[in-house]
């Protein structure tokens, strides 16, 4: 029987994720892991494992058992997850108009991302916007295992009332 897929982990391994770079769950173990794009190739290349050092020749066999197992799938990547859409609706749930403007126009035209952060340090947003940002990530995740039939449990994130001792 599957175990029940921490949320959380699944929420960090699609927040943490950079280009060339892809995030795996199992579904039967709950386990997180991530593939780099040069791994896969080098899998496709049949790169003879007897020349690489020990290190490398461990992650390619992972990646090798991760990429071939139907157990192993792909989460949302940097384009399922639309940073840039996520910003904008950010900035539309604003209610100070200058603001909300301030927000919509920082994420037009080139440096886009930068502007935006700039602006939300600018105005001490910075953790709305990561609050903002995480529940949207939530549920992007939490769509995204339920479109699957995978089971999750939501993480009770550490806070001064239950830190361990």
């Amino acid at each position: 029987m599957p175990t029940k897929v921490s949320l959380r982990n699944v929420v960090d391994a699609i927040d943490s994720l950079m280009e060339g770079f892809t995030a795996y769950l199992n579904r039967e173990t709950g386990e997180v892991y991530t593939v780099e794009d040069e791994e896969a190739q080098s899998l496709d290349d049949g790169e003879d494992l007897d020349d690489i050092p020990d290190w490398r020749r461990e992650a390619l066999a992972m990646a090798q058992e991760v990429l071939e197992s139907e157990d192993w799938l792909a989460l949302p990547d940097k384009f399922d997850v639309h940073e840039w859409s996520i910003m904008e609706q950010f900035a539309h749930s604003i209610e100070n108009e200058d603001l909300r403007h301030d927000l919509l126009d920082a994420i037009h035209g080139r440096g886009a991302f930068r502007y935006f952060r700039d602006t939300i340090d600018r105005y001490g947003m910075k953790d709305a916007w990561f609050d903002y940002k995480a529940l949207a990530l939530e549920k992007i995740a939490i769509d995204w295992l339920e479109e699957r039939g995978i089971e999750y449990e939501r993480d009770v994130r550490p806070s001064a009332g239950n830190l361990p001792n």
